[in-house]
């Protein structure tokens, strides 16, 4: 639930390279929950 908060929370950066490097970092914590809850077929 923690992460599912954090994800929700708006773009802290003020910087356009920082709010892109945000964005980034989310996604790919994103994509790393969707691989750990994914299960492996044999």
């Amino acid at each position: 639930m923690r992460c599912l908060k954090f994800f929700r929370e708006h773009i802290a950066g003020r910087d356009t390279d920082r709010q892109t490097a945000e964005i980034q970092i989310r996604a790919a914590l994103i994509n790393r929950f969707n691989a750990l809850g994914t299960p492996e077929i044999a």
